[in-house]
């Protein structure tokens, strides 16, 4: 959901959308959110035995934190970016908003998760979602921006508190 809201913002920065503008947001974003949790995972392959009798309250906590923070987001201002659709301008934008996704990768590794159809279904998500934002960005404006976001920390929160409630034995 950062990486719709961020393409959002760059729709908004474009007079006219064109597919190169689609292809460049889904392929940066989509490939920063499939790779970003593939290390994870191997980051946290090799430390999983270590904390196995703690990994879902990591899970709860890395996942309710990213979520806590996507709320926060949300209630800020939208953000402008320019109109550069360069690698130069894609590729800060593409790490920062992945960067979490690295910790969701770890949280995989401790729940055993199979990592190439998830990696795959992130990033093939991600390049939907981030084309379909610059386009919507374009042509509906901001408004949709905070909701996005808002949305997407309430389904980690509640990913979170699943993963949590489920390894308590509680669901």
């Amino acid at each position: 959901m950062d990486a719709f809201a961020i393409s959002i913002c760059k729709g908004l920065s474009v007079q006219t959308v064109e597919k190169k503008h689609l292809l460049s947001a889904g392929l940066w974003f989509g490939g920063a959110q499939a790779l970003m949790p593939l290390i994870g995972y191997f980051l946290g392959t090799g430390f999983r035995s270590l904390i196995e009798q703690v990994d879902h309250w990591i899970a709860f906590g890395l996942l309710a934190f990213i979520g806590i923070n996507m709320i926060l987001e949300s209630q800020g201002e939208v953000k402008t970016l320019d109109a550069s659709f360069s690698a130069k301008a894609m590729f800060p934008l593409a790490i920062a908003d992945s960067i979490d996704a690295l910790a969701v990768g770890v949280t995989f590794a401790f729940l055993n998760v199979s990592i190439l159809p998830a990696i795959l279904l992130i990033g093939c998500t991600t390049f939907l979602f981030s084309a379909a934002g610059v386009k919507i960005g374009n042509q509906f404006g901001a408004r949709y921006q905070s909701k996005s976001e808002l949305a997407g920390g309430l389904i980690l929160i509640a990913i979170g508190t699943l993963i949590l409630l489920e390894h308590l034995e509680i669901l």
